[in-house]
């Protein structure tokens, strides 16, 4: 499955509304810790069916990002039924991210 790139117009139907595990990667295009985590985020995009993995640039999106006490980036965060169910700050291993979701 394809990134979804979120906005504060679709975030509520991507995120909260969705019917499986979201994977959401607060990023910034001059961030290089998220550039590094770019193919890893594609990667797991690409290999889990169950899991919906989206982006979303802070920069654009200053609200969403202070609506979940996104400070540093990159950040991820999990969503379960609309519930935070997991939260990593940095650069990570793809693991990490993958632990996020279970």
């Amino acid at each position: 499955m394809a990134v979804v790139k979120l906005t504060a117009e679709n975030f509520e139907q991507e995120v909260m509304n969705a019917d499986q595990p979201v994977l959401v990667d607060f990023y910034a295009d001059w961030c290089g810790p998220c550039k590094m985590m770019g193919p890893v985020v594609e990667e797991i995009a690409a290999e889990e069916a169950g899991v919906k993995v989206c982006k979303i640039n802070i920069d654009e999106e200053i609200a969403v990002a202070q609506r979940y006490g996104v400070m540093s980036i990159p950040t991820f965060i999990a969503f379960k039924d609309g519930e935070i169910a997991g939260k990593q700050i940095g650069a990570v291993p793809k693991n990490a991210l993958l632990d996020l979701m279970k």
